[in-house]
């Protein structure tokens, strides 16, 4: 009986995690949308400074890691020093900065499903710079990725969506969308490299001191000089306190969000988080399109299944090599 009820609560803690990260980053991905395409007050003006809700997120994450070492830590030293995370918020301040520029020149289904080929850019290095071997399989989920990609790039977007861009241009925004995802593995591979050197590093360590050199990044950029673009963005804010609000709120979803992430890490692993955030980026889509009104057609629809088809089956794959693991210990 008592392994019964521990299965049961274990059970209610992971859908607690999946409703947690679900409701946080889908209703964060309604409001990224809303702030990039919405137009404001009487005269329709669009929020073109979309590089300040980066700074705001970093000042929003900081002050929420902050809180959260102060209430959960157990006050154990030997984590990585704040200064160790400069050259990662570099990489960190540019990659999603140019993540949601991308807003401007594509729909955000787009920008989701570009943003879901990771595994292309990694897999290109690992084969090309390092002379890694991989599987059939691994390949067969990279070119499922990057024909649905493809094809989604090439096939035609409704007037409907094109109009809610500021600057059409699909081009330059599945550029940026891949130098997003570039930035994203240096900053990945420093991150790694700093858990490596000091592995009594908390996740709220590192969320602190990524967010804390992003802050100071993003205020350099944003507010270093007099006509820096940050000083436009708070006058607009005052100006449209509703955009003010939604960029609050985006803010506070990514917070919570990475608490949900934390969670389900520590509890579950990263391959059940990474099945939890792969639906979660379809069914944004799906929310996208239907609330949002970025109507796919079925060519469109095919290619989003052709991607996430490929983004499951590489879960399937690492899923498979774990349960592998176990049996090739105890032969040894």
């Amino acid at each position: 009986m008592e392994s019964h009820g521990a299965g049961i609560r274990r059970v209610m803690v992971l859908a607690f995690c999946v409703a947690g990260i679900w409701s946080a980053y889908i209703y964060q991905g309604v409001l990224q949308e809303t702030v990039s395409t919405k137009r404001f007050g009487p005269n329709n003006e669009r929020f073109e400074h979309l590089a300040f809700l980066n700074l705001a997120q970093n000042v929003v994450c900081l002050i929420w890691s902050f809180m959260m070492i102060k209430i959960w830590s157990s006050g154990n030293s030997g984590g990585a020093p704040w200064w160790s995370y400069w050259s990662a918020g570099i990489t960190n301040t540019i990659g999603p900065a140019m993540g949601i520029e991308a807003l401007k020149y594509i729909s955000y289904p787009a920008q989701v499903l570009a943003k879901s080929s990771k595994m292309i850019p990694v897999m290109l290095m690992g084969a090309i710079v390092y002379g890694i071997r991989y599987t059939v399989p691994e390949y067969v989920c990279t070119l499922l990725v990057a024909g649905g990609v493809s094809m989604f790039a090439l096939l035609k977007t409704s007037s409907k969506t094109i109009s809610k861009l500021a600057h059409p241009n699909a081009p330059v925004g599945y550029g940026l969308c891949f130098l997003n995802l570039t930035f994203d593995g240096f900053t990945n591979a420093t991150q790694d490299s700093i858990k490596a050197r000091y592995p009594k590093t908390s996740a709220w360590d590192i969320m602190l001191g990524m967010n804390l050199w992003g802050t100071i990044y993003n205020m350099i950029f944003m507010f270093g000089w007099s006509n820096a673009s940050g000083f436009e963005a708070v006058q607009f804010c005052k100006q449209h306190p509703e955009a003010a609000w939604d960029i609050l709120m985006y803010c506070l979803c990514g917070a919570v969000g990475q608490n949900f992430i934390f969670l389900t890490i520590s509890q579950f692993g990263s391959l059940t988080n990474t099945t939890i955030t792969t639906t979660r980026k379809f069914v944004s889509i799906v929310v996208s399109s239907v609330l949002s009104g970025n109507p796919l057609s079925t060519k469109q629809w095919t290619s989003v299944i052709m991607v996430f088809s490929g983004l499951s089956f590489q879960i399937y794959l690492k899923w498979r090599k774990l349960q592998r693991m176990p049996k090739k210990k105890k032969s040894n």
